[in-house]
């Protein structure tokens, strides 16, 4: 019997190629989404880089534009972009757009969406309220992403907002955010995941309007896969919780609506256990204002594993970024929640490319810079030295790992300054009690005030429930046997 040695000489894969064909295995069945390579891509930071790309872009298209974001405001930046898909359909390119309704709330009236269909493009507003559906609000299309004529795209945490700009009149610092500039074959992924919202608002996209996927030309040696979340799929969460548990050296996240979700948060714990460099960057101060205490009520526990945490000293970071070993990145919409991993819409490019990878590692280490780091008490605090600079060891080794740990425990912290962790859970407790007892007092003082509350309430689900089963009871006797309206290119 041959021995192991000769194995390759056989035609039988080594050890490494293997393992790295496990590893892409489950990287694909866990985000749903195949590797695709032969794509170029380019890191935008901020209002300042991302706007003039995506303006420079959908000026040049000459025959689809896709576009989708979460918000789009009537202010100088909507109506740039309005003014840009509005000649653009004049000039006869198919344009669609997607809004979401809940995000654009208040910030665009019906005159701005009107004035863009009057123009040639075709506009529609993803889950509005409906009487039918009382809970269905609380799924969004959180996504931000743009597609021009298969040619060029882009995958992006920005809104369309003044906000990521600035207002240096107030003042007010422009807001930090990361998007991705992509050409190549990753291109027909974004088509496909705009045509999936865009059926569940009405007919499907017409299949004239795609990119035939074999004629979109090589454009570079970068590997991506495009993760097209849908409610219920958790494909992004799956692929970080293997990226979580397959990382050696560093794990370093960005997230601008971080609250803690316990199977991930253990996924970090355990990381950081294992001596790897896990760091959390997120804001300091937050437009949802009820996000941040809800946010620093999750540091304790991920703390006393050895997570550092920062918190960002500017205006808002809306950054949504992970890299992880210089080898693995994303960039995307997903924020670190239970909305984003299981009731949204969200869109994020995952790349297996060590030139992306490191330039998110420059870029996290400079936002590290205007950041604040959060300790348990002045003394009880984890300094990593960047693992990267560590010298190299057989990997699984004893010695790798252990220099792993002695660089965390010698090393000297990137952050301008340090603070203490408070009392959060306490004050969060408060608020509830607080809310809980003046319930209390409004059943004591009005009991029929509660009643007719919870009776209107209960009613209304009943309704809609009757009318659920009698529109899926009319659907089946309309519809023939295996009539699937997929609206998606084979």
């Amino acid at each position: 019997m041959p021995s192991l040695r000769n194995e390759p000489e056989l035609g039988l894969p080594s050890p490494q190629g293997l393992i790295h064909d496990i590893a892409e295995q489950a990287f694909s069945r866990a985000s749903g989404a195949p590797l695709v390579a032969g794509n170029d891509v380019r890191v935008l930071l901020d209002g300042q880089e991302n706007y003039p790309a995506w303006l420079a872009a959908i000026r040049e298209a000459q025959r689809t534009i896709f576009f989708e974001n979460y918000i789009i405001e009537d202010d100088e930046v909507g109506r740039a972009f309005a003014e840009a898909l509005a000649e653009r359909a004049r000039a006869g390119v198919k344009v669609r757009l997607i809004h979401d309704w809940l995000g654009s709330l208040g910030g665009a009236s019906n005159r701005f969406w009107r004035e863009l269909e009057a123009a040639g493009v075709e506009v529609r507003c993803f889950n509005p309220p409906r009487l039918s559906s009382p809970l269905g609000w609380l799924s969004r299309d959180h996504r931000k992403m743009i597609s021009i004529d298969g040619r060029i795209g882009f995958v992006t945490g920005l809104c369309v907002s003044r906000r990521w700009l600035g207002e240096p009149s107030r003042p007010l610092s422009a807001w930090r955010d990361t998007g991705l500039e992509l050409r190549g074959p990753a291109i027909g992924c974004l088509e496909r995941a705009f045509a999936q919202v865009w059926r569940e608002m009405g007919a499907p996209l017409p299949p004239a309007l795609f990119t035939e996927p074999s004629t979109i030309p090589l454009a570079g040696d970068v590997s991506l896969r495009i993760v097209a979340d849908e409610p219920n799929s958790t494909g992004l969460f799956r692929l970080d919780q293997i990226i979580a548990a397959a990382a050696r050296r560093t794990l370093w996240l960005t997230d601008a609506y971080f609250v803690g979700f316990a199977p991930y948060v253990q996924a970090l714990r355990a990381a950081a256990r294992d001596g790897v460099d896990v760091r959390l960057l997120v804001p300091s101060t937050s437009d949802i204002p009820l996000i941040s205490p809800f946010s620093r009520a999750g540091y304790r526990p991920l703390l006393e594993a050895g997570v550092r945490v920062f918190e960002w000293n500017g205006t808002m970071i809306h950054a949504k970024t992970g890299v992880a070993d210089s080898r693995w990145a994303r960039i995307g919409s997903s924020n670190l929640n239970l909305a984003s991993f299981v009731g949204n819409y969200e869109l994020d490019a995952a790349i297996d490319d060590e030139r992306v990878a490191r330039k998110l590692e420059d870029i996290y280490e400079e936002d590290l810079s205007n950041s604040t780091e959060i300790t348990l008490t002045a003394r009880k605090r984890v300094r990593p030295l960047r693992p990267r600079h560590v010298p190299a060891s057989p990997p699984g080794s004893r010695s790798s790992l252990g220099a792993v740990r002695f660089a965390n425990a010698v090393g000297v912290a990137a952050a301008a300054s340090t603070r203490t962790l408070g009392a959060v859970e306490s004050s969060i407790m408060l608020g509830l009690a607080l809310i809980l007892l003046a319930i209390a007092l409004v059943a004591i003082l009005w009991p029929i005030v509660m009643a007719y509350s919870i009776a209107a309430v209960v009613g209304w689900l009943s309704l809609t429930l009757f009318l659920r089963i009698y529109r899926n009871t009319r659907q089946r006797e309309l519809e023939p046997p295996g009539n699937a309206r997929s609206g998606l290119p084979e």
